[in-house]
């Protein structure tokens, strides 16, 4: 849709065409991430506090909840825009109900830690009430998927009743009342496309999780800025906040490197054309890596924080904050992405020695720089496999 073209009051929420040419993200989808960014540095800095006060556990419970509900929050929006933008004003406008939603839910990212969940689940009830409107109007615009739109809409309300009754369950309970509740949120775009699927695109699809993964990756660039204030105001450990910064680089850039690699809308283009559904894998499993993109950067605060007062921040935890996830971002990284372009054991074993490696990291001195090392080094790996099979793939000359 041009920038330049007229923008009208209302049209038919209309579907749009899944091989539109180079779709990317429009400048409204760019303004609800930069609303996003708020709710996940707020995760990412209550998990570096809980891993400092050496409440590790809770605060790991804790982060993966409330970055289920701002991951959870970002996928619905996308893949509906992804389908049915039509930036009317209306859209607008609700889009904008949505992102105020997105910072009630910012502002209560804190109260997940605290075991507070009203003001999320306050933004939720914002955010659920903009996009049933939206599913509504797209089942008037959509003929073809009518009933599926449809199914959108009673499954957010009734799954956001569930999230409202949540408030009432008593603290012990709770835990094992947010899974089931998680679970079946998530099932409603498996239930409701069954009737029809909605028309995503390939590419605008890839585009907006590439950009949420550099969204992620700017808390650990955040961690390392820190790391450098912490250097010019207590000298003494100057140094040891210089090793936290160049491993954070390593790391962030290796990878951000690694993630854009191979071509993510290729994949997803094969999966609409074979239908395997393997869209739900990727799409879903994506928790993985962005929610270890964030925790390596509270891990990296933690690690600074730790060279600043040794005595006070546990050497182990804070050492593990950053290899773990980075363990498990290279693992989700390989399963949806790189596997479903080469699933050769040469190219996996790479990756497995890399995990290996990076867990052994969190014995060492500075793990930081070390799984910095790591990752680099696998990165070389990768790009030498794709080098490779990219040669192979070009036909010989005369052929």
């Amino acid at each position: 849709m041009s920038a330049t073209a007229p923008i009208k009051f209302v049209r038919a929420l209309s579907p749009r065409d899944p091989h539109e040419p180079h779709r990317v993200s429009t400048p409204l989808e760019l303004l609800t991430d930069l609303c996003f960014v708020v709710a996940v540095a707020q995760a990412s800095a209550g998990l570096h506090h809980a891993i400092a006060e050496d409440h590790v556990g809770h605060g790991l419970i804790s982060f993966g909840i409330a970055f289920f509900g701002i991951w959870w929050t970002w996928l619905n929006f996308t893949w509906f825009a992804s389908a049915y933008d039509n930036d009317d004003v209306i859209y607008r406008l609700l889009t904008i109900l949505q992102i105020i939603g997105v910072l009630v839910l910012a502002a209560g990212v804190p109260g997940f830690f605290s075991d507070e969940f009203v003001l999320p689940v306050v933004g939720y009830v914002i955010m659920r009430i903009a996009l049933v409107i939206q599913w509504l109007r797209a089942s008037r615009g959509d003929p073809r998927t009518r009933e599926t739109c449809r199914r959108y809409a009673l499954g957010l309300v009734v799954v956001q009743l569930l999230w409202v009754g949540f408030l009432f369950v008593p603290h012990e309970f709770q835990l094992f009342v947010f899974l089931p509740i998680a679970v079946l949120d998530m099932a409603v775009p498996v239930w409701a496309e069954r009737r029809g699927e909605t028309p995503w695109h390939p590419e605008h699809i890839a585009d907006r999780y590439a950009a949420f993964f550099i969204i992620v990756l700017g808390e650990s660039i955040l961690a390392a800025t820190l790391a450098i204030q912490g250097a010019w105001t207590d000298l003494d450990h100057a140094a040891d906040a210089l090793v936290v910064l160049i491993g954070g680089v390593l790391i962030v850039f290796g990878m951000w490197w690694l993630y854009f690699a191979r071509d993510a809308s290729a994949v997803l283009e094969r999966v609409r054309t074979q239908g395997t559904r393997f869209e739900y894998v990727w799409g879903f499993g994506h928790y993985f890596i962005f929610a270890s993109g964030a925790a390596i950067g509270a891990g990296l605060a933690v690690r600074a924080e730790f060279w600043a007062h040794p005595d006070e921040v546990p050497a182990l935890a804070s050492a593990a904050a950053v290899t773990m996830p980075i363990a498990v971002l290279m693992t989700a990284l390989y399963v949806l992405q790189l596997r479903q372009h080469d699933r050769s054991a040469r190219a996996a074993l790479p990756f497995a020695i890399a995990i290996v490696l990076t867990l052994a990291c969190t014995f060492t001195s500075f793990p930081e720089l070390f799984a910095g090392m790591v990752v680099v080094a696998l990165l070389v790996t990768e790009l030498r496999q794709v080098a490779r099979t990219s040669a192979q793939s070009v036909p010989a000359p005369g052929s």
